[in-house]
Protein backbone atom coordinates (compact mmCIF):
# COMPACT_ATOMS: atom_id res chain seq x y z
CA UNK A 1 0.00 0.00 0.00
CA UNK A 2 1.10 3.51 -0.71
CA UNK A 3 0.23 6.56 1.34
CA UNK A 4 -1.09 9.45 -0.73
CA UNK A 5 -1.14 12.02 2.06
CA UNK A 6 0.95 11.26 5.11
CA UNK A 7 -0.39 14.15 7.19
CA UNK A 8 -3.92 12.81 6.76
CA UNK A 9 -2.77 9.32 7.66
CA UNK A 10 -1.15 10.42 10.95
CA UNK A 11 -4.06 12.75 11.79
CA UNK A 12 -6.52 9.92 11.16
CA UNK A 13 -4.57 7.58 13.45
CA UNK A 14 -4.45 10.28 16.12
CA UNK A 15 -8.24 10.70 16.01
CA UNK A 16 -8.72 6.93 16.12
CA UNK A 17 -6.57 6.85 19.26
CA UNK A 18 -8.34 9.78 20.93
CA UNK A 19 -11.75 8.34 20.04
CA UNK A 20 -10.87 4.93 21.47
CA UNK A 21 -9.48 6.59 24.61
CA UNK A 22 -12.66 8.65 25.08
CA UNK A 23 -14.84 5.56 24.72
CA UNK A 24 -12.67 3.59 27.13
CA UNK A 25 -12.57 6.36 29.76
CA UNK A 26 -16.33 6.89 29.62
CA UNK A 27 -17.23 3.25 30.30
CA UNK A 28 -17.37 3.88 34.06
CA UNK A 29 -20.16 6.45 33.69
CA UNK A 30 -23.86 5.64 33.23
CA UNK A 31 -25.06 6.19 29.67
CA UNK A 32 -28.67 7.21 30.17
CA UNK A 33 -30.91 7.65 27.14
CA UNK A 34 -31.13 10.16 24.33
CA UNK A 35 -33.87 12.05 26.17
CA UNK A 36 -32.14 11.76 29.58
CA UNK A 37 -28.43 11.71 28.93
CA UNK A 38 -26.12 10.42 31.60
CA UNK A 39 -22.54 11.59 32.13
CA UNK A 40 -21.18 8.87 29.84
CA UNK A 41 -23.46 9.61 26.89
CA UNK A 42 -21.65 12.56 25.31
CA UNK A 43 -18.04 11.30 25.64
CA UNK A 44 -18.98 7.85 24.36
CA UNK A 45 -20.70 9.10 21.24
CA UNK A 46 -18.15 11.84 20.63
CA UNK A 47 -15.40 9.22 20.94
CA UNK A 48 -17.23 6.94 18.50
CA UNK A 49 -17.59 9.78 15.99
CA UNK A 50 -13.90 10.65 16.35
CA UNK A 51 -12.92 7.01 15.92
CA UNK A 52 -15.04 6.52 12.79
CA UNK A 53 -13.97 9.80 11.15
CA UNK A 54 -10.32 9.13 12.01
CA UNK A 55 -10.53 5.69 10.44
CA UNK A 56 -12.13 7.16 7.31
CA UNK A 57 -9.42 9.85 7.04
CA UNK A 58 -6.63 7.31 7.58
CA UNK A 59 -8.09 4.83 5.08
CA UNK A 60 -8.66 7.44 2.38
CA UNK A 61 -5.01 8.49 2.65
CA UNK A 62 -3.96 4.99 1.56
CA UNK A 63 -3.92 3.69 -1.98
CA UNK A 64 -2.85 0.43 -3.55
CA UNK A 65 0.48 0.21 -5.33
CA UNK A 66 4.18 -0.06 -4.63
CA UNK A 67 4.57 1.68 -1.32
CA UNK A 68 6.74 4.50 -0.24
CA UNK A 69 7.93 4.77 3.30
CA UNK A 70 5.97 6.65 5.92
CA UNK A 71 7.85 9.73 7.04
CA UNK A 72 8.48 10.13 10.74
CA UNK A 73 6.00 11.91 12.98
CA UNK A 74 6.48 15.67 13.38
CA UNK A 75 7.44 15.60 17.05
CA UNK A 76 7.97 19.34 17.58
CA UNK A 77 4.38 20.38 16.79
CA UNK A 78 2.96 17.42 18.73
CA UNK A 79 5.00 18.22 21.83
CA UNK A 80 4.51 21.99 21.65
CA UNK A 81 0.75 21.76 21.15
CA UNK A 82 0.37 19.25 23.98
CA UNK A 83 2.54 21.41 26.25
CA UNK A 84 0.52 24.52 25.37
CA UNK A 85 -2.79 22.82 26.19
CA UNK A 86 -1.43 21.43 29.48
CA UNK A 87 -0.07 24.81 30.55
CA UNK A 88 -3.38 26.47 29.66
CA UNK A 89 -5.34 23.87 31.65
CA UNK A 90 -3.09 24.32 34.67
CA UNK A 91 -2.74 28.08 34.25
CA UNK A 92 -6.43 29.00 34.17
CA UNK A 93 -6.69 28.30 37.90
CA UNK A 94 -3.17 29.24 38.97
CA UNK A 95 -2.10 32.29 36.94
CA UNK A 96 -5.43 33.45 35.53
CA UNK A 97 -7.34 33.25 32.27
CA UNK A 98 -5.50 36.01 30.40
CA UNK A 99 -1.89 34.90 31.16
CA UNK A 100 -2.80 31.26 30.50
CA UNK A 101 -4.37 32.15 27.15
CA UNK A 102 -1.35 34.28 26.25
CA UNK A 103 0.99 31.38 27.09
CA UNK A 104 -1.18 29.07 24.96
CA UNK A 105 -0.94 31.44 21.99
CA UNK A 106 2.83 31.84 22.21
CA UNK A 107 3.63 28.16 22.79
CA UNK A 108 1.35 26.88 20.06
CA UNK A 109 2.63 29.51 17.62
CA UNK A 110 6.15 28.24 18.34
CA UNK A 111 5.07 24.82 17.07
CA UNK A 112 5.04 26.06 13.48
CA UNK A 113 7.94 26.39 11.09
CA UNK A 114 8.06 30.18 11.33
CA UNK A 115 7.56 32.36 14.39
CA UNK A 116 6.94 36.07 13.83
CA UNK A 117 6.65 37.86 17.15
CA UNK A 118 4.50 40.75 15.85
CA UNK A 119 1.97 38.35 14.32
CA UNK A 120 1.90 36.28 17.51
CA UNK A 121 1.34 39.35 19.69
CA UNK A 122 -1.46 40.70 17.46
CA UNK A 123 -3.09 37.26 17.29
CA UNK A 124 -2.81 36.92 21.08
CA UNK A 125 -4.40 40.29 21.77
CA UNK A 126 -7.30 39.64 19.38
CA UNK A 127 -7.86 36.11 20.71
CA UNK A 128 -7.68 37.18 24.36
CA UNK A 129 -10.08 40.08 23.78
CA UNK A 130 -12.56 37.82 22.02
CA UNK A 131 -12.26 35.04 24.59
CA UNK A 132 -12.66 37.40 27.56
CA UNK A 133 -15.65 39.04 25.90
CA UNK A 134 -17.35 35.74 25.12
CA UNK A 135 -16.43 33.52 28.07
CA UNK A 136 -15.97 35.93 30.98
CA UNK A 137 -18.49 38.68 30.22
CA UNK A 138 -20.78 36.91 27.74
CA UNK A 139 -21.55 33.63 29.50
CA UNK A 140 -20.13 34.53 32.93
CA UNK A 141 -17.62 31.71 33.40
CA UNK A 142 -16.07 32.06 36.85
CA UNK A 143 -12.41 32.13 35.75
CA UNK A 144 -10.13 34.66 37.43
CA UNK A 145 -8.60 37.01 34.86
CA UNK A 146 -5.22 37.22 36.65
CA UNK A 147 -3.46 35.44 39.53
CA UNK A 148 -4.39 38.20 42.01
CA UNK A 149 -8.04 37.35 41.28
Amino acid sequence: MKIKNQEDFWAGLMFVGFGALAIWLSTDYPMGTASRMGPGYFPTYLGAIMLILGAIVAMTSLKLGNGEKITPVAWKPMIMLSLGFMIFGWGVDHIGFIPALFALCVITAAAGQTFKIVEVLVMSVVLIAGAVGIFIYGIDLPFPLFWWR
